[in-house]
């Protein structure tokens, strides 16, 4: 049986994508340091998969706690998930994401390269495209430029970090996974996206005001030139998401290897909120407010190469999430 270390597994796309991995017949042991999680998620996978992956609560910062889990344990894969990503804490406090994003992916790649473990598919962002001439999304555009916060930027600055680390160790793997929106949560309802403190993300903030924790959700700008004004996006739901991971680790190959995550199909702010308000049978508050800096009109991806190389296709619809994130509020109460 092949072992895979997840980094954050015990997040939102970690804790999804640990469920795939489970359901095929891998052995998973996550390290997480629950900043942004909780330990409760583990035994949540355990009642959707019945079985129980191994937790590990090391924090990546620590090399000396890393390098002992090294010494302790052979992986075949690692998928790496781990750090800081709300953009706006990334405004006000860069120096904290650079140290922590950053540091993590080296002491994580130092000690797989130590231990002789070659391959790692990497989370990463449609943030790192920046501002293109185009809506639509394809791997080949230059990635680096007008990068809008911090967050996005230290993305970019693991991608090239993985690149040179490739160049220099013929035999290391990384696939560079870039997704777009990731919304709904896991058909059980056993667990979903519920971040701790204030959400960054739309679906966590509807969710909130669905069940009155925020008084009214913001819909930043009505003014874009877009069908209704509002900003289109690329919503893919989570499970399809976590399946593009296993997909990439099961189709990786030596070298770096780049796959846009999406669905190909745009939906905007008002959609979204319109297919909530039809699964739950309630109006939503909501207002409009200013744009935001660095806020595009539109963006989706051209998920072809994915399709195409992983043999991977999305599946489920923005209902389907819809749905799957009511039964996680109801789970919730």
């Amino acid at each position: 049986m092949q072992k895979v270390l997840v980094t954050g597994g015990t997040g939102y796309i970690g804790s999804h994508t640990v469920i795939e991995l489970l359901n095929s017949g891998y052995e998973v042991d996550i390290i997480d340091n629950l900043s942004n999680s909780k330990a409760e998620t583990i035994a949540a996978i355990e009642a959707i998969t019945k079985k129980r992956p191994t937790f590990h609560n090391i924090d990546l910062l620590n090399r000396e706690s890393l390098t002992e889990l090294f010494d302790n344990n052979h992986y075949d894969f690692v998928l790496h998930f781990a750090g800081l990503k709300a953009v706006g804490e990334s405004v006000e406090k860069p120096l904290l994401y650079y140290r922590t994003n950053l540091d993590s992916a080296i002491n994580l790649v130092e000690a797989m390269l130590a231990h002789g473990i070659n391959n790692i598919v990497f989370s990463s962002s449609a943030t790192v495209y920046g501002r293109q001439y185009s809506p639509e999304y394809v791997e080949t555009m230059q990635v680096g430029s007008g990068i809008a916060n911090p967050y996005g930027r230290t993305k970019y600055m693991i991608e090239e970090i993985l690149k040179d680390t490739c160049a220099a160790n013929p035999d290391f793997s990384a696939t560079i996974l870039r997704y777009f929106n990731p919304i709904g949560n896991h058909p059980s309802g056993l667990i979903g996206e519920n971040p701790n403190g204030i959400p960054n993300n739309i679906m966590p903030v509807i969710m909130r005001v669905a069940t009155g924790q925020i008084k009214e959700l913001n819909v930043y700008g009505n003014d874009y030139d877009t069908p209704d004004g509002t900003c289109r996006r690329d919503y893919i739901h989570v499970v399809d998401l976590a399946k593009g991971h296993l997909a990439a680790m099961q189709h990786i190959k030596p070298g770096v290897s780049v796959y846009n995550l999406g669905t190909g199909k745009p939906t905007s702010v008002l959609e979204l909120l319109a297919a909530f308000e039809s699964a739950s049978g309630h109006e939503l508050p909501h207002v409009f407010a200013p744009r935001r800096s660095g806020d595009v009109a539109e963006m989706w991806a051209n998920p072809s190469l994915a399709n195409q190389e992983l043999n991977w296709h999305t599946n489920l619809t923005i209902a389907d999430a819809m749905r799957d994130t009511l039964k996680f509020l109801e789970s919730q109460r």
